[in-house]
């Protein structure tokens, strides 16, 4: 089993930052690919940017080039988010799957990540 924390949410004006952290604890038999999904009041969840143990990174278009994805040496994930708009306002989530079976993290959707957090809110106003 797999257990995330997220922290660092808040809130910022547009154009501001905040950077997303996600403490992974716990053990399985294989590696874990981890991602950031987020989800605003009436929409569906949106997986956000994802990275794989061997540092690969997918990101969804929206937040390409303002985004950064990474891995610390504790295994810790952190999402580095500059240029904020108004439309990055969600409730960010933390997620994490098997790397096994070719699975990857690049496959952004809720079905491909067997782990969660309880999620951090992000709010930024224009």
């Amino acid at each position: 089993q797999v257990q995330l924390m997220e922290s660092g949410g808040g809130s910022v004006q547009a154009g501001g930052s905040l950077r997303l952290s996600c403490a992974a604890s716990g053990s399985t038999f294989s590696k874990i690919y981890t991602g950031w999904f987020r989800q605003a009041p009436g929409k569906e969840r949106e997986g956000v940017a994802g990275i794989d143990p061997d540092g690969t990174t997918s990101y969804t278009d929206s937040v390409k080039g303002r985004f950064t994805i990474s891995l610390d040496n504790a295994g810790n994930t952190h999402l580095q988010m500059n240029n904020l708009r108004a439309e990055d306002t969600a409730m960010y989530y933390c997620a994490a799957g098997l790397w096994i079976l070719g699975r990857r993290a690049a496959d952004l959707t809720p079905a491909n990540f067997r782990y969660w957090g309880q999620g951090t809110q992000v709010t930024v106003s224009s």
